[in-house]
């Protein structure tokens, strides 16, 4: 049995990564596989500090030091019971989560310059582990009640709802407007961060759990909104925000110029078997071409690093400010250049230049340098007179972020109400809407946000829905007592 506080013995250390020149051919994984002793001997490093920091700053407040012993004491079926036991995708959070700006960052050993412990990699192991020897099963709750809820949207904040209503006992029925469930998880997302059977496996464990899911239904066309709360005892809106920003300069309309979803979205199609006439006519197919991608997120690196994968002659990210101040991944950064992704920092957009055929040629840009601190407290990037200059370009991406789409609108139902950014107005307590029992969770409660804050959500989501239909039943009888 291993010994913890390992740190003094054993340096950090990763998965190993498959080399730049291979993974660029393919969309699958970067990492290779760990094992057992790998796996438990970086689990050991951990220093069980008396106030767990990297626990502190998850999202979905995960027990990390406990299922760290465990794995590295070799009881793996117990460190996936208390990984699970927080939240309900462990695997997609260990691929997929920007550790380093969350629990990895915040531990103490990286804080010290011993290197942190690599605790997505081995929460990764943890449930890839569970799901080969098959620990992971369908929920069964111990009774089952009488009421159902629906549940708009199959994306992570959506599943992880309906998984934990389904655990209290509800009939669960999510409805959702793609023909598969996962929202960004599957299309969104490239294989080579996450696979899509990790998904799809994922989503078949609701299925078997009796949660019914209905693809290909838009709520506001197909369904009306109002007919599915006649239906269910309470609403979960857990759409995501996919209306894409976009570039506020001269020729943004050539062709050539794609939101960074768009792009996404085809490319994901494309491995899953799926025909895509966009890029079977090499409108959204990088090959050959030089590839000009606009944003710092890890979108943006999802783009440029999709691009490479496509056989893309040059791909190029430009970003207004330095790497220092970028929002994405620092891990995703490093894994693009790599890849061969050239980074233009303190570049901005001027316009995009196109042919007479109205094609885009390329991105006219301008140096920046950073000055006084804005609003955000970051430093606010400033033009520096005279120092334009030309980019390649065949494919513009935008990788500006993402806005909610007007659910109020779409769904018709004027009485949702709204922020002054476009996301539904909820209850911070309870995360209802202005719309009694309609509850909402994730990027469309709080804006575009990260995969493991919407998981966080639809948990939460599912204690108060449940605490208030207990309520609510419980005022039932004064009713009835009453009118009598």
């Amino acid at each position: 049995m291993r010994k913890m506080l390992q740190f003094v013995r054993l340096n950090q250390a990763m998965p190993a990564k498959r080399s730049a020149d291979e993974r660029r051919k393919d969309f699958g994984e970067i990492y290779q596989e760990w094992s057992d002793g790998d796996a438990g001997d970086q689990a050991s490093r951990c220093e069980q500090c008396g106030i767990p920091f990297c626990q502190v700053h998850c999202p979905v407040q995960n027990n990390i030091p406990d299922w760290l012993k465990l794995t590295a004491e070799g009881r793996l079926e117990e460190a996936y019971a208390v990984s699970s036991a927080t939240n309900n995708m462990p695997e997609v959070c260990g691929r997929i989560c920007p550790q380093d700006r969350l629990c990895e960052g915040s531990c103490v050993l990286e804080q010290s310059t011993h290197g942190t412990v690599t605790i997505g990699a081995v929460e990764k192991y943890i449930t890839d582990t569970a799901w080969e020897r098959g620990w992971v099963k369908p929920v069964t709750p111990q009774s089952e009640l009488s009421e159902s809820i629906g549940v708009i949207g199959a994306g992570p904040g959506g599943m992880a709802a309906a998984e934990e209503l389904r655990k209290l006992g509800y009939k669960v029925e999510i409805y959702d407007r793609y023909d598969r469930a996962g929202g960004l998880l599957i299309y969104g997302i490239p294989g080579f961060k996450l696979e899509k059977d990790v998904v799809e496996r994922r989503v078949g464990l609701l299925e078997d759990s009796g949660i019914v899911i209905h693809k290909n239904v838009e709520v506001g066309k197909d369904i009306s909104f109002a007919d599915l709360r006649a239906k269910h005892s309470a609403l979960v809106v857990a759409t995501g925000v996919y209306k894409a920003r976009v570039l506020n300069c001269p020729g943004v309309g050539a062709e050539g110029v794609h939101a960074a979803m768009t792009y996404l979205t085809a490319s994901n199609r494309k491995d899953l078997g799926d025909d895509v006439p966009a890029f079977n006519d090499g409108a959204l197919n990088a090959a050959g071409k030089n590839v000009v991608v606009i944003g710092g997120g890890d979108t943006a690196m999802d783009c440029v690093r999709t691009a490479v994968r496509q056989g893309a002659k040059s791909v190029k990210c430009l970003y207004r400010r330095d790497r220092d101040n970028m929002p994405g991944s620092q891990r995703e950064v490093a894994n693009a250049i790599e890849e061969g992704v050239e980074f233009l920092w303190l570049s901005a957009p001027e316009a995009v230049l196109h042919d007479s055929d109205n094609q885009a040629t390329g991105v006219r840009a301008v140096r920046m340098r950073l000055g006084t601190p804005d609003a955000s407290g970051r430093a606010k990037p400033e033009e520096i007179d005279g120092s334009q200059f030309v980019v390649p370009a065949d494919i513009v991406i935008e990788a500006l972020g993402f806005d909610p789409e007007d659910l109020p609108a779409m769904f018709n139902e004027p009485a949702l109400g709204l922020t002054r950014w476009g996301t539904l107005k909820t209850d911070y307590r309870t995360l209802m809407t202005t719309m009694d029992g309609v509850f909402a969770v994730g990027d469309i409660m709080r804006g575009a946000s990260l995969v493991v804050w919407a998981i966080r959500d639809g948990r939460d989501a599912a204690a108060n829905i449940h605490s208030y239909l207990q309520a609510r039943g419980a005022e039932e009888p004064q009713r009835l007592k009453k009118a009598s």
